[in-house]
């Protein structure tokens, strides 16, 4: 497959209501926030485990397409299969890591979108991947929240005769009663080239942002969704434009406070006669 010709930078906003998106485990699973300014984060990892996970979902493993950086995977193991290879174990010594690293490109699409560090083992060098992302922060201010809950049965006899049969365990939930989020991306047209990140990867990753949240439901999260997902497609590969130019193109602005649902906000967003020179404007959401 190609590498992709072209550079990208793109905008991803979704939102979550009555959850929690991304518990922080520095701090009892509350959810992150920025201390000085009450903005609400999610880290660039969170949000690249579930690409990771829609794509494993969507693809089940099909050549190319398998991930690196999955649930219980021995990391290791996979650099030492990737040297197991054919065409790795006939190189020279000197020439090794480099055929590793090809391989694993090849094999696990995460490495050759979100680039990783596999000199831990069997050295297969590093990849830096032409996908990056920011942490996502929330529009506006949040608010966690903080409910005790009641589970009506008990884990062990020992725990059930502490309390004389009543058998029900106190806990805690944290959740957030809504908030949007704002994340920026990159995708870079000469790493790409070194990955082999194609047209083809990229769709799927478009597809991965706007269906990720599907697949990941649960009571801890809450209600998540992808609302917008708004691309600028450069018509060269170094970029006719700088990125915050672009994103500084679109706005998002609560219609009231507090907010509780995403028709609450109103969006500024540009068209195509608003765009720089060489600059395409693509909505995929």
């Amino acid at each position: 497959m190609t590498a992709i010709k072209n550079r990208y930078d793109f905008m991803l906003f979704f939102d979550v209501k009555d959850g929690n998106p991304n518990g922080d485990p520095d701090a009892g699973n509350l959810p992150r926030i920025d201390p000085e300014t009450s903005n609400g984060l999610v880290t660039d990892v969170c949000l690249k485990r579930k690409v990771r996970n829609f794509v494993q979902l969507a693809k089940n493993g099909s050549a190319g397409y398998d991930i690196f950086v999955k649930e219980k995977a021995i990391l290791n193991n996979l650099i030492a299969d990737a040297h197991k290879e054919d065409g790795v174990k006939q190189k020279e010594k000197g020439e090794k890591t480099e055929a590793a690293r090809q391989v694993m490109c090849k094999k696990y699409f995460d490495v050759r979108t979100f680039g990783a560090v596999m000199s831990t083992g069997e050295n297969a060098g590093q990849v830096r991947g032409p996908v990056q992302l920011t942490f996502a922060r929330s529009v506006d201010q949040v608010v966690p929240l903080e409910h005790s809950i009641t589970r009506m049965a008990v884990a062990t006899e020992a725990e059930a005769e502490k309390q004389q049969g009543d058998n029900r365990t106190m806990g805690r939930k944290f959740t957030i009663p809504y908030a949007l989020y704002r994340c920026h991306g990159f995708i870079s047209a000469p790493l790409a080239a070194q990955t082999g990140f194609s047209e083809d990867d990229l769709e799927l990753f478009w597809q991965a942002l706007v269906n990720m949240f599907e697949h990941d439901r649960s009571a801890a999260r809450g209600e998540m969704s992808a609302r917008k997902l708004i691309v600028f497609k450069h018509d060269s590969s170094m970029g006719n434009a700088p990125a915050h130019v672009l994103f500084d193109k679109v706005k998002a602005k609560a219609n009231h406070n507090p907010v509780r649902d995403f028709a609450d906000y109103a969006f500024t967003v540009p068209s195509q006669a608003d765009m720089p020179q060489g600059i395409a404007l693509e909505i995929k959401l």
